[in-house]
């Protein structure tokens, strides 16, 4: 297993998978650029740090699930699944407690042995669906 691929594994099923922020220095550059389809740009460890807490607090036993990892130069892209129970309010859905997921395609951007930048591409629309189909 590459340098790379071993980042992003560590990424997700030990940053993401316990929501274990301390890990957040030792994958990512200090002012490393994050899109997310669940939120806004950010930059940085601090923003980066408050989006987890903002997924892993509406989401309960939120999960990665990494189907395809795939590298090129210094980029590394995946094909994943993420799920939790709904556990807060998401997308002005109240919570229900039930089990919801979607599918996801992050692409990495290394420099060095950190990451500087990282985009995620996830099926909004279809958590979405699940999330009003849960609430009728």
């Amino acid at each position: 297993m590459s340098h790379q691929i071993a980042v992003v594994t560590r990424f997700y099923k030990e940053m993401w998978d316990h929501a274990d922020k301390s890990l957040i220095p030792s994958i990512f550059h200090p002012d490393f650029t994050f899109r997310g389809s669940l939120g806004p740009v950010l930059v940085g460890h601090d923003q980066f740090a408050g989006y987890v807490d903002f997924v892993t607090g509406a989401l309960g036993r939120y999960t990665s699930d990494i189907l395809e990892l795939v590298e090129q130069g210094n980029k590394v892209a995946g094909r994943l699944r993420f799920h939790g129970y709904h556990r807060k309010e998401l997308f002005g859905f109240a919570p229900t407690g039930k089990h919801v997921g979607w599918a996801g395609a992050p692409f990495f951007t290394f420099e060095g042995d950190r990451v500087r930048d990282l985009w995620v591409l996830g099926d909004i629309h279809g958590l979405i669906e699940q999330l009003k189909a849960n609430a009728g």
